[in-house]
Parts: C-alpha cells; structure tokens; sequence
C-alpha cells in the first residue's frame, strides 16, 4: 500500500463557535484557537478540520457563506486567520478548511445578484425552476424540514434548498460557477491552508429533470436524495476539482457523503480515480434510527455496529482509505452515543472506544472534547437549543402530533447536534473557563467535574490515554496499515479483531458492556508470545493462554 502522511495523520475537528473565546463575547473566535495550540500539540494531533470559519449570517452556524474570501466578524479578522495559520504550522499542525459548495448564504453577492432578475449573469450559478400547477416545482423535502422549494416573488419562480431557505443550492453544472469555486479553493491553498474537508459534497450533482421522490409513510414530502446523492456528473466534477486545483498541492481531503456505500467510496477514494482521500459515511452513526430518523431512536446491537466497519474495512482495504470517527458537530458525544457516560463507567467506555477506533484502519478523527470525554446535555427547556435543524424538528414532528413533546425531548437529548456543540469544557473555573461573558449556548453542567485542566493533572485521565494512543500510532506502522481481520462477528458484547503487516499482528479486544464476557481465543492465537500496547485496565502476568476475562467495557491492544 502507497504510505502517505494524511494516512498516518490523527486529525481533531474545531468548532470554532464552541472552542474558546478570547475576547468575552461569549463566542469562541481564532484568537482563542491560536491560544489552544499548545495544548492540541502536548495531545499529539497533526491536524485541525476546523468547521467554517467564513463570513456568515449564521443561520446555520456557519455553514451559509456569504463571502467565501472574508472571515466572520465574530471569529476576528483575516489577520487573525493568518497569525493561526503560521502558528499552527510553527508547531508542525496543519490546517484543513471546511469548504462548503453544495449551497451559499441567500446573503451571499451572488444569489443577490442571481435573484435580481432572470437576465442576470448570475442567474444560472443557482437551480431555479417555474412552478407546477401553483405548486413547487417537485414534491422534495429540505434536510431542514419544509419544502426544498423557496418562492421567490420579485422573478415569480422558486429556488432550491436543500438545507435551510437561507442556503440555496448551487448550480454545478455551470461552469463559470465550477471556476469561482475552483478559484477560491486555489486562493485559499496559495494562503498556505493543507487540504479541505468537504461539506456534502456527494449533493452536487442533480438529475436535471428533478422528479418527484417516493413519500414515505409517515412523511409528507418526497424523498428526493435518489436524485440528488452520487448524482450522475459527481465524479466529472471532483476529477474537474483534483486537476484544476488539489493535483497542485499536497493536500488532505474528506468528503462528507450521506448514502454513500462501500462501492461508491471505492469510486470517490480510490488511488488511481484522482478524486478525494477519503469519505465520512453515515453508516455506523445511522444506528438505532427509527420511523422519523435519529427523531424516533431506537436501541442498536454491537453485531450490527462490526457489520458496518467491517464491511468499510474490508471493502477499502486495498484501495481507497477509510476515515474513523465516534462523533463531530453533527452527532451527539461518543461516550454518551456509543459507550456509558455513568459515573462509573464514562471514564473506562470512552477509553475503550477510543481504542477501539484508533486501532482499525484509516485516518482516526477526534471531536474536540472526545479527549476528556465530555458528554451529551439534557436542556430541560427548548429554549436552551440553538441548532436550526433541532427547533425545525421539534415544530415539524411535534407540531402536527407524529411525536409527543416528551419523546421528542428524549430524542434531542439522545441525538441533537447542540450536544456536541456546547462548549469546550476547559476548566472548574465560571463557564467551564470557555468565556468570561455569557455563553452563546449553555455550557454543560458537569464541567466541574469534567474538564482539561482536571484532565492534564491526570496521568490515567482520558485525556493522555488519547495521548497515547496517538504516540502509539507514529511509533507502529501496523496501526496505520495493518489489514484488519474480524473475529466472532455474531458476539454481542465483545468486538475483536486482528491488524496484520509483514511479520507483525495485533490483536485488538473491546467489550462494549459492563458485563464480564470472556474471550476464547483462537487457535492460531493461543500459543504465541503477547506483548500488551495499550490497555485501559492494569493487565498483569501476561503469559499465552487461551481465554481472556474482560472487566466492563475493557479495552486491550497485543502485539504478536
């Protein structure tokens, strides 16, 4: 296999809004980013995805651009940006920008301009259509909720978005639109960032007719993403993208892909595709979704949670790369998600987990606050949510009685983006040491008990478990290329595995219960000599031996 540095690289995604805010409005901003980067070096991370950093009027976080070239004035000025970037790059941490392309902010000079009239030249860099019968153009709905249609009366036709009103969805198949786009990734890279991560980017590519979608029971828009996931000029566009502009750099690339399958990854990851590094897919996050999504959760089995990284695993092994993740700022915590976030147990599941995932093939990325293992928050009132997809939800499920008020708490408690989006908890100190002001949303109460500075005095804390585990990785190429191998796929409580190279095995055992299974051990693994890596209990007297007693959520890497 091809060794490349953003394969062996551990990647840690900043959101900026929640990281830290260095001026007291109560924001966090770059300035705060740059006063971080000695503690993210101490953690031994090579790079920082930071989500978006752009001008914005925040409708969704940052995530509706209005100007691709300037930095939101809450985060600080370009200035600030550059300070970040040549500090980071001082401390050998590179910088991944989000990059943002499927839509823009309504505000951006473009959509200004292209709703201005049909003759402008800026019409056609967005998807507007004349209605049907009164009606919108197609039956779709918006990730948001609502229609994916906004009427726009000044041209008397509509425009699609399929996020919120406020983000309408570029038109890729302009190619004007394709080298504005082209050209600021270029300005961006020529500024000395490394790579980007790309925000649903597998959307770009429509069916040009735009049919209807099936309406699901229960829902009363059509589902419109066979129309619009993988689309038919997807690959045309990003091999457009690698040669006009990543073919010139040394860059690290992810895409974010809802639906995307193991084969279609083959297609966007693949060496000689001249494509993308790698793909975040949803698969494993999906779990437990019930009627209405993660809106209607249900419980998940740990053979169905093996079943999906394994078939990733497998399917990428040998050409293409996977990306590893529990958590970002669209999924709730993973302790609380994935492992047990009781007093007890938070600790010693978090530690597990992140072995577990750190020790499969790909490039593992931590979700700021993973490391000290912050955890979900229960808002008992509505009120405390900030997140547009959060309160759409709750009007849309609520508001026409398919979900009761107290189900649909449950489920933003359980699956809500704001639960990764409270701030970073950094000290004992007022507002977990994030901001002298008020808090844009409010800090999570157990920051007195969870938080970095507890975490650094630590020496068994989570915190230098992740430490090691990354040391582990720069020291062991078998971590980062190892072929994985699946052992007692149907067990319910245990997730084993084995990662091999050359010579070289690991054996990797995670129990994802708080029960006390026991591990017979293969044949071919019994009688070999067994040197523990990493464990997150004290494993003592380690001799061969055929079975292993695993305590509640014990994690243990041999090397063979």
């Amino acid at each position: 296999m091809k060794k490349a540095w953003w394969k062996e690289a551990v990647v840690y995604q900043i959101y900026p809004r929640s990281f830290m805010d260095s001026n007291g409005d109560g924001i966090g901003d770059i300035k705060g980013i740059t006063s971080k980067l000695d503690y993210l070096k101490e953690l031994g991370i090579e790079v920082i995805w930071l989500s978006p950093v752009y001008q914005s009027p925040n409708d969704d976080n940052g995530y509706d651009i209005s100007d691709y070239r300037d930095i939101m004035t809450e985060f600080g000025t370009m200035e600030d940006f550059e300070e970040m970037l040549a500090e980071a790059h001082r401390r050998s941490i590179k910088i991944m920008m989000d990059l943002v392309v499927n839509h823009s902010s309504d505000e951006h000079i473009w959509f200004i301009e292209s709703r201005s009239s049909k003759e402008s030249p800026y019409r056609d860099y967005y998807i507007w259509r004349p209605g049907k019968d009164g009606r919108e153009p197609n039956n779709w709905g918006a990730c948001f909720g609502g229609s994916a249609w906004e009427y726009d009366e000044h041209t008397g036709e509509y425009y699609l978005h399929l996020f919120s009103k406020k983000q309408p969805d570029l038109n890729w198949e302009n190619p004007q639109l394709r080298r504005e786009i082209y050209d600021m990734m270029t300005w961006w890279l020529d500024k000395g960032v490394d790579g980007f991560r790309m925000d649903v980017i597998n959307l770009i590519s429509k069916v040009e007719e735009l049919p209807d979608g099936n309406v699901h029971k229960g829902h009363k828009y059509g589902d419109g993403s066979p129309y619009f996931l993988n689309g038919p000029k997807i690959h045309d566009y990003l091999q457009e993208m690698r040669r006009e502009v990543l073919s010139k750099y040394d860059t690290i690339t992810v895409g974010e892909m809802p639906g995307v399958d193991v084969e279609q990854a083959k297609l966007y990851t693949g060496a000689n595709r001249k494509e993308l590094n790698m793909v975040f897919h949803f698969e494993h996050v999906s779990l437990g979704d019930g009627q209405f999504g993660k809106w209607s959760p249900g419980s998940w089995k740990l053979s169905d949670l093996k079943k999906v990284f394994a078939r990733w695993q497998y399917g990428l092994m040998e050409d293409g790369w996977n990306s590893l993740y529990w958590s970002n700022h669209d999924q709730p915590r993973a302790v609380s998600r994935f492992g047990n976030d009781s007093k007890s147990y938070r600790e010693i599941s978090a530690k597990m987990l992140a072995t577990c995932l750190h020790m499969h093939q790909g490039t593992p990325y931590i979700y700021q606050g993973e490391e000290i293992g912050m955890t979900n928050v229960a808002f008992d009132s509505l009120e405390d949510y900030r997140d547009i997809e959060t309160l759409n939800a709750y009007r849309e499920y609520v508001g026409d009685g398919r979900i009761s008020h107290g189900d649909m708490m449950r489920a933003i408690h359980e699956r809500g983006r704001d639960n990764a989006r409270t701030p970073m908890q950094w000290s004992d100190e007022d507002n977990a040491g994030f901001t002298t002001g008020t808090p844009w949303i409010r800090v999570n109460p157990n920051y007195v008990q969870i938080n970095v500075k507890r975490a650094m005095a630590d020496p068994n804390s989570i915190f230098n478990y992740y430490k090691k585990l990354i040391q582990l990785r720069k020291q062991y190429d078998i971590i980062v290329y190892g072929k994985y191998h699946l052992l007692i796929p149907d067990h319910e409580q245990i997730y084993a595995f084995t990662r091999t190279l050359g010579h070289e095995k690991l054996l990797v055992i995670c129990n994802f219960s708080q029960e006390t299974p026991v591990l017979e051990l293969p044949v071919e693994l019994t009688d070999v000599k067994k040197e523990i890596l990493i464990s997150n209990y004290d494993v003592t007297g380690e001799g061969p031996f055929k079975e292993i007693y695993l305590r509640p959520y014990e994690a243990r890497v041999y090397l063979l």
